[in-house]
Parts: C-alpha cells; sequence; structure tokens
C-alpha cells in the first residue's frame, strides 16, 4: 500500500510517497533538485544530471525507480523518486548552499515516521495538522478522524477473515456505499466532481457519519455472523449500508434535506462553512 503525501521544506512542495510493505519513503527527484538548484523548473537540471551520472555508471540513477505523483497539472503522471538512502548520494552531486539543511531535513521526516509506527497517536496528531493547514474546520477534523478508525477496523476484520485488499475491498465498500447512499464510489465521486481526490476528505459532516454506521455496522455483523465466503460477506456489507440507509431515510423525512451531497472540499470551501452550519 503506497500513500502520497505533501511534504514542505522552507515553504517549498516535495511530494513523497510511503511505501508501507518496504516501509520506505520515495520522495520526488524533480522536486528535491528543484529546491537544492533554487529552481521553479528541477526537470531540466535532474535531466542533464541524469545523462551525466549514467555516464558515470553511476547506480543512483541506474536503481532510481518511477512512481505515479499529481503533477502541476492535477493529473498523475509518472515521475523519478528515490529512497531516503539514494537521496543521500544524489545530493553529493548538487552543489548547493541548502544541502546540509536538506539532508537534515530528510533525516528528520524518517524519524517522524519511524516515531509514528510506534506510536499511532503521533500519526493521529500528523494528520490533523495536515487537514488543518488545508483549511478544514475543527468539527469537519474530529469527525474525519473517527472514520479513519472505524474504516480500520473494518479493514481489520475483513483481513482477519482472509480478504485481500484491492478487488474484494473495493466490490464490498462499493456495496456498502451503493446500500446506503444509492451511489458506487465511483458515481458517487463524479457526483463531487471529484478525479483522483479521496472521496470521505469532501464528504459532508453528515455523510461521514452515516458512511462511518454503515462500515461499522458491517464489521459487527461480520463479527456475530462469521462470514466464510465472499458472497456472505458482501451480504454483512449489504446489512451494513441498510442500517445507515435507514438512518438516512429518517433524517430526510424529518428535515427536508437530501443528505448525499454534490458538496466537495473546494465548492464549500473546505466544509468549514456547511460544517459549522450542521454542528
Amino acid at each position: 500500500m503506497k500513500k502520497e503525501v505533501v511534504k514542505i521544506f522552507e515553504e517549498r512542495a516535495v511530494r513523497t510517497i510511503w511505501n508501507e510493505e518496504a516501509e520506505e519513503w520515495y520522495f520526488s527527484v524533480v522536486d528535491v533538485v528543484g529546491i537544492l538548484t533554487d529552481s521553479t523548473d528541477g526537470r531540466k537540471y535532474w535531466n542533464k544530471l541524469k545523462q551525466r551520472l549514467k555516464e558515470e555508471q553511476n547506480e543512483t540513477v541506474t536503481n532510481c525507480h518511477q512512481l505515479k505523483m499529481i503533477a502541476p497539472d492535477g493529473k498523475m503522471r509518472m515521475t523519478d523518486v528515490a529512497t531516503t538512502e539514494q537521496l543521500f548520494r544524489l545530493i553529493q552531486s548538487i552543489p548547493s548552499p541548502k544541502a546540509e539543511p536538506f539532508k537534515l531535513w530528510i533525516a528528520q521526516v524518517a524519524k517522524d515516521r519511524l516515531c509514528q509506527m510506534q506510536d499511532p497517536e503521533l500519526s493521529i496528531e500528523q494528520a490533523m495538522r495536515d487537514y488543518k493547514r488545508l483549511g478544514y474546520s475543527d468539527n469537519w477534523i474530529n469527525q474525519r478522524l473517527k472514520t479513519i478508525e472505524i474504516r480500520k477496523e473494518l479493514t481489520d476484520e475483513w483481513k482477519s477473515r482472509g480478504l485481500q485488499e484491492g478487488t474484494q475491498f473495493a466490490i464490498l465498500t462499493d456495496i456498502i456505499y451503493k446500500t446506503w447512499a444509492d451511489k458506487t464510489a465511483k458515481e458517487y465521486k463524479k457526483l463531487k466532481g471529484l478525479k483522483k481526490e479521496n472521496l470521505c476528505d469532501n464528504m459532508t459532516n453528515t455523510e461521514l457519519v452515516l458512511n462511518m454506521l454503515a462500515e461499522l455496522s458491517t464489521k459487527q455483523i461480520s463479527e456475530t455472523t462469521d462470514p466464510d465466503s465472499f458472497e456472505e460477506h458482501a451480504q454483512a456489507a449489504q446489512k451494513g449500508g441498510e442500517v445507515a440507509r435507514h438512518a438516512r431515510a429518517e433524517l430526510e423525512a424529518k428535515t427536508g434535506r437530501k443528505v448525499v451531497s454534490a458538496l466537495n472540499a473546494k465548492s464549500s470551501l473546505l466544509l468549514n462553512k456547511s460544517n459549522e452550519e450542521e454542528a
């Protein structure tokens, strides 16, 4: 499982991806080169440097991976990435007064991640800071963190019963969404005008609560029914979704307001105003 995160060094963004299986950070080489050379486009410098290093048969380049990251135009594009060790070696090839401060920064990023793995509370605190920096309200952040916790409990339940991450998780999640919200994840994202963005990061408080209820119900139903087959897991997911569906119908009947909304983080000013109203 890979998770893309934007790290900040002296107000400059560095795209990074954390690989949980390898327990390793991958850094965008173009972003790093741009910072070290004070360039707004580090790609040209990196292309020239890469050619020179290839001629020198430098393993830093030959072992360099490529992963999809969000480009400036908002699209996912393949880009050269380097591990922490590779970056330290690469920095030696770039004369820059920022070299030493950047090395210390890389070391701190790695240290922070190790600390978070040993103490999950630190990961939660980091997530709170990240959401806060993006402009989300405290009320929404607290709700979102709770949904992350419930989602983790559900996926742990699925893992413990031998289900596979990826396709099986996606199918069960779609069943939950379709049952309570009348939309698959893809349809839900289309309603909100999303492409690569995280669907839950673009839900209102009410949507988060109902989705959390659906996932919590699915987990508890799974624990009590002890499903053996994938079909039985699908039935548990549908029953969990039905719990939230009934709650949604009752809420809509009493408020006269639709729960499933086209609002997203951008159109609703990062949910600040709408959440305060819902609170």
